[in-house]
């Protein structure tokens, strides 16, 4: 017998075994794929969902689809291009400018705001950090008197229905005395955050629009987000429909003017700009490590800067949703897998928290 013999036959099972086991796992693969899109294609068929589900795991998009009606007035289809309004996932974004700021030494997160404020009155701003109002836990009054849509199908949405400036926005509230004492209560608040914006406008010079666009939009080619005016025509932007719990029929978001809730929910973006924003942010392209750990370091209710982080070991995850009458948004980022969801609606049908934690049992191990 040829003495190479046992190093061929060796070496050909182990080709042999290596062959297996990639058609094995290549066939797993397809099993689960097809799991993820059986499972979302069950949810859709079942509650009529419309919107668009994005799926990244590690740097690679897994699902990227989209379903339904994005103007009911014309029958025009949602897909994977439409714009959608983000609501509260804008105070995502706040949070950077104002760790950029940070980063820079213009800022200091544990001083109070009356520093960088000094117009705002003394009773309130020589008592609140900006750690506070990025923690929502600051004491300043809640400037939302609608808490659901059936109050605001009752009452309407308040100063969102009226046109003002940000400066009219902070100035109705800016003289009521704390609701409670800061840093003891978690309160979800616009408020930290329309002043939070207007805190990167005085250091800047610059609206806060301004900075968005020089510091995050251009810099990522999010060419399909802004901020939101009542007046615009935004081409793709998808109309906004929502159903109180006693109809079961779809009606106009009411009318209001987004632009109202500024650096806390004026955003528009598409879901491949809102990725490019997730993955500029944990790649640390836009604040450092030591930033992006203080973000994610969760205070009352597990509250970070801008975002929820929620879960222990490999569930550990961010948050953000964004929710005004037919709005619905969420980005999710499971930080131990590194799995990124992203959906985005114009009806307020789906729970989209529930939604994307199912999505995340069925993605592909």
């Amino acid at each position: 017998m040829n003495a190479l013999y046992p190093i061929y036959m060796k070496t050909k099972m182990k080709y042999l075994i290596i062959f297996i086991l990639t058609i094995i796992f290549h066939y797993n693969s397809v099993a689960q794929q097809d799991s993820l899109k059986s499972f979302i294609q069950s949810y859709v068929t079942k509650n009529g969902f419309d919107g668009t589900i994005l799926v990244q795991q590690d740097s690679a998009i897994i699902y990227h689809e989209s379903f339904g009606i994005a103007d009911r007035r014309f029958d025009f289809p949602i897909n994977n291009e439409t714009i959608y309004n983000i609501a509260s996932i804008t105070k995502a974004f706040t949070a950077v400018l104002i760790l950029q700021l940070v980063e820079q030494g213009k800022l200091e997160l544990n001083k109070p705001f009356k520093t960088y404020l000094p117009e705002y009155p003394d009773k309130v701003s020589l008592k609140v950090t900006l750690h506070q109002l990025l923690n929502h836990n600051s004491g300043v009054v809640l400037i939302d008197t609608v808490s659901s849509v059936d109050k605001a199908m009752k009452y309407g949405l308040g100063i969102f229905q009226t046109p003002y400036t940000s400066d009219q926005i902070l100035k109705s509230f800016w003289d009521k005395p704390l609701a409670n004492k800061p840093g003891t209560k978690f309160t979800y608040n616009n408020a930290d955050y329309i002043i939070l914006g207007k805190i990167i406008e005085k250091i800047y010079r610059k609206t806060y629009e301004e900075v968005l666009y020089e510091k995050i939009l251009r810099p990522l080619d999010m060419h399909n987000s802004g901020v939101m005016h009542e007046k615009d025509i935004i081409k793709n932007l998808a109309s906004t429909y929502f159903k109180d719990k006693n109809s079961a029929i779809f009606i106009n978001s009411l009318p209001m003017f987004i632009e109202n809730w500024y650096a806390a929910g004026a955003m528009y973006c598409s879901p491949s700009d809102l990725l490019k924003f997730s993955n500029a942010l944990y790649g640390l392209k836009l604040i450092s490590k030591r930033s992006l750990d203080s973000m994610l370091t969760p205070g009352l209710d597990n509250y970070g800067y801008g975002v929820w982080v929620k879960g222990l070991g490999d569930e550990r995850r961010m948050e953000r949703y964004g929710q005004i009458m037919g709005i619905n948004a969420v980005w999710m980022k499971f930080l131990n897998k590194k799995t990124t969801i992203i959906i985005l609606s114009n009806t307020n049908v789906a729970n989209l928290g529930e939604l994307a934690l199912n999505i995340e049992m069925n993605v592909p191990k």
